[in-house]
């Protein structure tokens, strides 16, 4: 039988989502928690990867079983992990169902501040006062649609196509100090977010206008996009998937 579980995380101490040769990640202290209830190694596939730093308000992972499993999993599981993961369901899925592939939307979130608040530094990035907001939503509507993000995405990636499907690209003002910026995707290259509102930035800063932000879009290159934002600001918050490929919704 194959499961989805979902989950969320902060990823402050963690050197990203998935399982790396050196360093404490996501993968590994959920794998590690599975295999002290369940007494075998039950490898996950995610949906998707965050780099070091990034937070997911909700993860989707899947993983195959053999057996029953235990009553009150999830339960058992959240007790085993750091307060920095937690498990809110678990369910069984087709067997052909798959985590990342299957996904037909993503949902991120780069939250922003311009004042200084210990409870604030670890999920919103602290920039100066005085962006464009205006601007900066000018020029996201040149993210809209289905191209070739090449512009904003890391070097080496071994991504078989730079075509992603933007449904969804603007910035929210929360209040005179807070914002953020909402983008939904078919998929994502790796850094491609960091990336564009790096470059908004720009344009909030009057450092570019609106159509170079377009030109940059254009260009198919890395080297004529902005810095990337730092990481503790991002966070993914939804994945969307086609409803029958649920065989119940029995929680675990």
């Amino acid at each position: 039988m194959r499961y989805f579980i979902v989950f969320s995380y902060n990823g402050t101490d963690f050197h990203g989502s998935q399982t790396q040769p050196n360093g404490n990640t996501v993968q590994s202290e959920i794998e590690a928690a599975f295999a002290t209830i369940l007494r075998e190694a039950v490898p996950l596939t995610f949906a998707g990867r965050t780099d070091a730093g990034v937070h997911a308000e909700k993860m989707v992972a899947h993983f195959d079983w053999y057996k029953e499993l235990p009553d009150n999993l999830t339960g058992r599981l959240n007790n085993l992990l750091p307060p920095t993961i937690a498990i809110s369901d678990l369910y069984p899925v087709k067997e052909c169902a798959h985590a990342r592939f299957d996904a037909t939307a993503r949902t991120y979130r780069y939250r922003i501040t311009t004042r200084k608040d210990p409870f604030l530094y670890i999920t919103h990035t602290r920039v100066a006062s005085g962006l464009d907001f205006e601007a900066m939503n000018n020029a996201a509507q040149w993210l809209l649609g289905q191209q070739d993000f090449s512009s904003f995405c890391r070097a080496h990636t071994d991504a078989k196509t730079m075509i992603c499907d933007v449904r969804e690209a603007r910035w929210v003002q929360e209040n005179e100090t807070e914002a953020y910026f909402v983008i939904t995707a078919n998929r994502f290259l790796r850094n491609m977010v960091r990336a564009i509102v790096g470059t908004l930035f720009e344009v909030g800063r009057h450092k570019i206008t609106e159509d170079q932000f377009g030109e940059i879009i254009a260009a198919h290159d890395r080297k004529h996009a902005g810095h990337s934002a730092p990481a503790e600001g991002l966070s993914l918050v939804d994945i969307k998937y086609p409803a029958n490929i649920v065989i119940t919704r029995n929680r675990q």
